[in-house]
């Protein structure tokens, strides 16, 4: 997978996808199928905003019971399925406890109705799905004595137990998207990060292609193609503002949601629910409040997931320290055991969302619920434009269909769906992750003990042998890098065949090295140098990307900046002196 920006130039597509987030990959990915030429830019990097902000959940409908919508419950079991079947590396099963309390609302007589109910609509759950490992089991319940074993700090009073229902986590959201990405580009589409959507050329009242600048280079060029489909979400107000009248455009409402990782795990591998202080006013049956979720996450724990209405540059989301000890405060009062710290949010992450409105202060919000589709050439007179602004990680997929369905019927054409329901994405012919890893774990050259095995079979899936090669003529490179279990040819891999450019890129998108929160100063100088070695960084460029990383972390200072005198001719086969 190369940055090739002149094949961009070059060539003449039949659509151009904007946007390189879980809706655009899936979009290129389904178009690629149905034989278009494709090709997706990305203003920064891909799955770099919302889709690598995202709760990391994979739902499979169990919420809309309360709102009684069996359509929404219908779709989303079945996108569930379709990401455990075709990326079964990088999704699968997770428990989700939710401690019931007395007899009413809260009991788990409510919530036995609930999951029996869901059960029902959902029993075809693991069709084709060959993993038993990956198979969504039924809901059940847990006694009091057992909810305690393993969230002993649960508020007591009244407790009688938890049910206990499975949806499914992402190991890595980037990754997924970038898995999305790599198999379009091998059936032919031309990808690139860090290109500019501009203005679009209309000729006719029809696209004919668009204008964009490569932000690495500063340089500006126009893609020629027959359409469309703008997959930028949230951001495509901007590209809105350009390119019709601003009478035109609507207005929308979008949520900022926000979560964040604490130095905090349980032993349970399970997540647990707890009631948060705002509800959903648009659920036909609701408890006392909507949910927020503690997460396993890494050696870490993920907490989530506030609402926000965002109503300035969507390019400006940021989480102000008030606002994180507000979310602190809210959890413990919930969790009133957990007694989190402020200094122990190690990340946190925010994106946005398609949203309805907030009434009474924030605290009932209405929800978005389905993801918005516009047909540009009914809307403002430009046919071959598309737009799909996604309301949820989990819907990339079918909803990508849908919107290449809405193009090529504006275009008087129509194709059958490709199956990329059951088609393995990238790194996804799996059959049995666990024999997968041992696999791994079997390969020479590779340290002893399975973590690193299990690291790469998450990450890489079927296709790890790929990585490794990179290692063939520096044996060092199989070394995890200090304090990791991240080895340095990951970080050669991630440059050389997955368009990384920089430091962020790799340590937060391509690698776990900061994907729970700071890996520490010498594995992020290690990886610096690696990258260095291969990019031609010098000294001051190494400190400046090891600083744009640190600027990522809350209550992180920069880094001392002790390098090696010349990394690009740093020696490698020391094992202390880089890995």
């Amino acid at each position: 997978m190369k940055r090739q920006v002149e094949h961009l130039e070059g060539e003449k597509f039949d659509l151009v996808v904007i946007g390189g987030g879980i809706f655009g990959a899936c979009v290129a990915w389904d178009a690629v199928l149905r034989g278009m030429r494709v090709a997706v830019v990305e203003r920064q990097d891909f799955g770099g905003q919302t889709s690598a902000n995202c709760f990391k959940m994979v739902h499979g409908g169990i919420r809309y019971m309360q709102h009684a919508d069996i359509v929404r419950i219908r779709e989303s079991c079945h996108e569930r399925r379709a990401l455990l079947r075709i990326a079964p590396h990088l999704v699968q099963p997770l428990p989700i406890a939710i401690p019931t309390y007395g007899h009413g609302m809260n009991g788990k007589l409510l919530l036995a109705a609930g999951m029996w109910g869901y059960d029902l609509l959902t029993c075809d759950r693991n069709r084709g799905i060959a993993d038993p490992g990956r198979h969504v089991p039924f809901g059940y319940f847990l006694s009091r004595d057992d909810i305690l074993k393993s969230f002993p700090d649960l508020h007591g009073d009244g407790l009688t137990g938890a049910a206990v229902f499975h949806d499914a986590q992402m190991y890595s959201p980037a990754r997924l998207v970038l898995a999305f990405i790599r198999s379009a580009v091998d059936r032919g589409v031309v990808a690139c990060n860090y290109v500019e959507a501009g203005d679009l050329v209309v000729e006719n009242g029809r696209v004919r292609g668009l204008n964009c600048r490569d932000l690495l280079c500063g340089e500006s060029f126009t893609i020629h193609a027959d359409a469309v489909i703008n997959a930028t979400g949230g951001y495509s107000e901007s590209l809105f503002r350009r390119w019709f009248e601003p009478d035109r455009t609507g207005k929308r409402t979008y949520s900022r949601d926000a979560c964040f990782v604490v130095d905090r795990r349980f032993e349970s591998p399970m997540a647990i629910a707890l009631m948060g202080q705002s509800r959903d006013s648009d659920a036909v049956l609701a408890r006392e409040g909507r949910h927020l979720f503690i997460s396993p996450w890494r050696d870490a724990s993920l907490i989530g997931v506030w609402h926000k209405v965002h109503e300035g540059d969507p390019r400006d989301l940021q989480v102000e320290d008030r606002e994180i000890e507000t979310f602190i405060d809210e959890i413990n009062g919930t969790y009133t055991g957990l007694d989190i710290r402020p200094d122990e949010v190690r990340l946190w992450h925010s994106g946005l969302l398609p949203f309805g409105d907030a009434r009474d202060s924030g605290r009932e919000l209405s929800y978005g619920k389905r993801s918005i589709f516009i047909d540009h050439g009914r809307e403002h007179g430009i046919g071959g434009l598309v737009s799909v602004i996604g309301i949820r990680y989990t819907m990339g997929r079918g909803d990508a269909a849908r919107a290449v369905d809405m193009l090529l019927a504006g275009q008087g054409k129509r194709t059958h769906r490709p199956a990329t329901d059951r088609i393995a994405i990238h790194g996804g012919e799996v059959e049995v992750f666990e024999d997968l890893v041992t696999e791994i774990h079997r390969s020479d050259g590779l340290p002893s003990g399975g973590a690193v095995a299990r690291a790469l079979a998450h990450n890489h899936g079927s296709a790890y042998r790929g990585v490794l090669a990179h290692a063939r003529n520096t044996p060092a490179m199989l070394q995890p890098i200090t304090g990791t279990d991240v080895l340095g040819v990951e970080v050669l891999h991630a440059i050389r065949d997955e368009m990384a450019v920089n430091l962020a890129d790799i340590v937060f998108r391509r690698t776990d090295l900061a994907t729970a929160g700071h890996p520490g100063d010498e594995a992020l100088r290690m990886a610096a140098v690696i990258a260095g070695r291969e990019l031609g960084w010098n000294d001051g460029k190494v400190q400046e990307e090891i600083d744009g990383v640190m600027d990522c972390f809350p209550g992180f200072p920069r880094s001392s900046g002790r390098f090696p005198s010349d990394p690009l001719n740093a020696e490698l086969t020391h094992e202390d002196s880089v890995l």
